[in-house]
């Protein structure tokens, strides 16, 4: 399964390890990404989804559902 957050989609990013002497090599910068159960009330289910630590406290802020539906309004929810 590929490094993405399942509500925001974050994603890997690409830039360089820069040493003293200003040598360039390139690196990846992988989000944080956590693996967590959620309780969807509506439904009465459990859903585990891959999240980013961003995204855990948005739903700690805001709560599951809310946060789903603003999620796949703006096209970044992915299953």
């Amino acid at each position: 399964m590929a490094k993405v957050c399942q509500l925001t989609g974050k994603k890997t990013q690409v830039g360089n390890n820069v040493s003293h002497a200003n040598n360039k090599t390139k690196r990846k910068f992988y989000p944080n990404l956590q693996t967590k159960k959620f309780f969807l009330e509506s439904e009465g289910v459990w859903v585990r989804m891959k999240v980013s630590a961003k995204a855990i406290r948005t739903i700690n802020k805001n709560g599951f559902e809310k946060t789903l539906i603003k999620a796949a309004q703006k096209g970044t929810l992915t299953v």
